[in-house]
Parts: C-alpha cells; sequence; structure tokens
C-alpha cells in the first residue's frame, strides 16, 4: 500500500475493524517513512459478467429493482425485496467466486423470490428459465401445487 503523503511503497497497520455489517475492514495505517496515517477500506470485489461479456461490480440495488418488476401488485415491502437482496448476494459470495454470470444471478434469486411470493417467483422465472409456452407455465405451477401439497401433508403431520 503506497502512502498517499509521500508515495512510500509500504505502511504499517496500526488497527484493523469490520464494518458496512462485516463486509468491509476498515484498517488505519501508518506510513514507516513520513510517520503519517490515513484510513484504508477492504472489500472482497464481486464482478457480474453480462450477456455481452462487460464486466461491472455486482450492485444489490440492481437486484431489487430487476426483482421489484416480478412483484408489482403483490403484498412485497421495500424491506423484504432488500432482504431477499442480501440473501442472494450472501449466497453467492459463499460460493467463493470473483465473478459471476448475471444469469446465475437471476437463478440465484428464484429460491428465496419463491419464499416471499409464488406469484412473482413465476413471473421472474419465466424469463431466467426461458417459458415460451402455457405448458411451460403449467408444468411451474403444477410443481409449485405439487411442493406446496406435500408441505401442507407435512405439516399436518407434524401436528399430530
Amino acid at each position: 500500500m503506497f502512502c498517499p503523503f509521500c508515495r512510500y511503497p509500504d505502511s504499517r497497520v496500526i488497527d484493523s475493524r469490520t464494518s458496512d455489517d462485516g463486509l468491509a475492514i476498515r484498517r488505519r495505517r501508518q506510513c514507516p517513512q513520513c510517520g503519517r496515517r490515513f484510513s484504508t477500506t477492504e472489500t472482497a470485489s464481486l464482478s457480474v459478467i453480462k450477456r455481452s461479456g462487460i464486466v461491472e461490480p455486482f450492485s444489490r440495488e440492481k437486484i431489487v429493482s430487476g426483482v421489484r418488476k416480478a412483484c408489482q401488485g403483490r403484498p412485497v415491502s421495500d424491506a423484504d425485496l432488500a432482504l431477499l437482496a442480501q440473501r442472494v448476494e450472501e449466497s453467492i459470495r459463499a460460493t467463493g467466486v470473483s465473478q459471476i454470470d448475471a444469469n446465475d444471478i437471476g437463478l440465484a434469486i428464484l429460491p428465496p423470490l419463491r419464499e416471499l411470493d409464488e406469484v412473482a417467483y413465476l413471473r421472474f422465472a419465466s424469463v431466467y428459465q426461458g417459458f415460451e409456452s402455457l405448458d411451460d407455465f403449467e408444468a411451474a405451477i403444477t410443481l409449485l401445487r405439487v411442493e406446496h401439497d406435500a408441505a401442507s401433508a407435512e405439516a399436518d403431520a407434524d401436528a399430530e
């Protein structure tokens, strides 16, 4: 780390603290050459590879805006969308990759969105799973019903 004051090519870490909900580390540094102190912030980078091949930084806001369209007219709050975006980012970061395809992010959105709102899930899935006909929608709805009925039966068995 170069000193921003004298450009000396080294510095000593005096203090480290997590910040930004544990997603970043703030370090207080001192230059051994000039003795001045400065702060740095370190974050693990996560880049998105778009369909066009362009690479850009990951953005929770883009997840929220994309999912908001699918949730239009549904009982989903902004806080719900923010939590969903956080869960998606955490699941992607847990994989340990530094670059991820935009389509993979769309697929990572599906499970938490399904828990949040099944209608919004179907709307979003129709884009990311490439629904091409009514049969695709019917198959997805049938799968949701089967899994919903199985979960209800399991809950009833647990209640007895």
